[in-house]
């Protein structure tokens, strides 16, 4: 019987050009600043107990061991919170008025109204009284709380020299209006706005005013 003859086989169709899949979202690289801003809001929000690694792991939702490619240990971490704090609160805030800034009676009316800016003056308050609390317990935040204050203090008596007040009677003036600025930071409900406003004024007047002769 003689054989069929063979067919040949249909052309193969080209295969149809897969879609590329959609590139995967990467999953951002923390950075060191991304742990310390994370640790402050925890200091903030529940105190210095609650800083702990496995914490803020779960805060930002990665593994403990990344942690350690930035910091050695949490000691580590919270130096570099309060190194940060420092930075921001004083070091910058001071090289921003001076580039406002010239005259010394300017300066003071600015510096004294730094309570008063709104949710960054609610925020930065809510930092420093948590860091205040935190240095009662705590040798290295006392000492970065005591540099801080004693920076402030520093800015604020050279003002006060800038406008001819005698060393000893500007480091007073100086510690007068610090105190004060504390105080209202700390206190952002004692009497209205206009309350406050009026109390602000007041105060940059008497901290300017010379000293009668002893004794009057």
């Amino acid at each position: 019987m003689p054989n069929a003859p063979v067919r040949p086989l249909p052309a193969a169709r080209p295969a149809r050009p897969r879609k590329a899949a959609a590139p995967r979202a990467a999953k951002a690289v923390l950075t060191p600043e991304d742990w310390v801003r994370a640790a402050t809001q925890v200091l903030v929000d529940h105190g210095i107990d609650h800083v702990r690694v496995d914490v803020l792991a779960g805060e930002l939702n990665v593994t403990r061991g990344s942690f350690y490619w930035h910091f050695r240990d949490r000691e580590d971490l919270l130096r570099r919170v309060l190194q940060a704090w420092r930075e921001v609160s004083t070091v910058q805030l001071t090289k921003r008025l001076e580039v406002a800034r010239s005259d010394p009676r300017e300066l003071l009316a600015d510096v004294i109204t730094l309570p008063f800016r709104g949710r960054a003056a609610v925020r930065a308050a809510r930092i420093e009284l948590a860091i205040r609390a935190w240095a009662r317990r705590d040798p290295m935040a006392q000492q970065a709380l005591d540099e801080a204050d004693s920076s402030r203090l520093g800015y604020h008596e050279t003002l006060f020299r800038a406008l001819g007040f005698a060393p000893d009677e500007a480091a007073h003036r100086a510690f007068l209006l610090y105190g004060y600025e504390v105080a209202e930071s700390l206190m952002p409900r004692q009497g209205s706005a206009a309350a406050r406003d009026a109390r602000r004024r007041s105060v940059l007047q008497l901290v300017q005013q010379p000293l009668g002769p002893p004794g009057r």
